[in-house]
């Protein structure tokens, strides 16, 4: 396989547009009095539901179809190997992320702690090391989501939009974990961005790590097994992280909502597109 340096360009771009959102949840974390739940609990289901679809309806049958061009047989088990792999991958990296500081548990701009009350000095320390451990773990968990974005990209331009639009959704709450303790430890908006933005820059590395393995060891094998990691990883994003979070900000119902919606919204793309994205 052969890309141009426009497709790479593009599919590092997205990559970067959706590791950047967390500062939009940074944005929400100083401007906004209470976290809109209705909204975040849609969204991030309507971003499961996205990522979910694609990974079994369009990233595995390519995947498989890339690994049949490459070997004479056993394709369909590569395939299904190599899936599990991605999230085995990501469920070690998750594993990986001390508890006190997993990103699966949101903050809500309401639940800011004012370090006025008693205990200031112990209390701006212990936010401030919050803050930092979850940037931590954000930047740990959004590595292999870059890669995700980036090699779907790659494939198909389209799919790598979709891809990119769900999990940028999914960072912006990252954004209000990191930024929200940071900022109570500081009093600075400036520096809780900024910790927030560069938590998200681990997707565009995860990007970089991505194109240098393809650039390396370039084939429809190469590709084949790593688009369905991709897969793998995408699946377990959205049932570890996206459904949990969406549960967390809104009641059930509305979180399948969400979840259909967005699954129907790529069934369309799919029947208007006959070729696929």
């Amino acid at each position: 396989m052969d890309f141009s340096t426009g497709e790479i360009l593009f599919a590092f771009m997205l990559t970067l547009f959706a590791g950047l959102s967390t500062g939009i949840g940074s944005a929400i974390a100083f401007f906004t009095k209470k976290t809109n739940e209705t909204f975040l609990s849609v969204a991030l289901g309507f971003s499961a539901g996205v990522m979910i679809y694609l990974s079994f309806i369009e990233i595995f049958p390519k995947a498989y179809e890339s690994l049949s061009e490459a070997t004479d047989g056993g394709a369909y088990i590569i395939t299904t190997a190599a899936f599990f792999g991605g999230v085995g991958i990501t469920m070690v990296i998750d594993r990986l992320v001390p508890d006190v500081a997993n990103p699966h548990e949101p903050k809500d701009v309401e639940d800011m702690v004012n370090p006025e009350e008693a205990d200031r000095e112990h209390k701006e320390k212990a936010l401030m090391r919050m803050g930092l451990f979850t940037a931590l773990a954000i930047a740990l968990h959004n590595f292999p989501e870059g890669l995700a974005t980036f090699i779907a990209a790659l494939e198909n331009p389209a799919l790598g939009v979709s891809i990119a639009i769900a999990i940028a959704i999914h960072n912006i709450p990252e954004g209000i974990a990191v930024s929200v303790p940071i900022y109570y430890a500081t009093g600075s908006r400036l520096k809780a961005f900024i910790y927030s933005f560069l938590s998200g820059l681990a997707e565009p590395f995860g990007a970089l790590i991505g194109f240098f393995v393809l650039t390396i060891f370039m084939s429809d094998l190469t590709f084949g097994i790593i688009f369905a990691g991709v897969g793998g990883i995408m699946v377990y994003i959205a049932l570890d992280e996206l459904l949990p979070t969406a549960e967390k900000y809104g009641r059930h119902h509305l979180v399948i909502y969400g979840l259909i919606a967005g699954m129907a919204l790529m069934a369309f793309s799919l029947i208007i597109l006959p070729s696929g994205f």
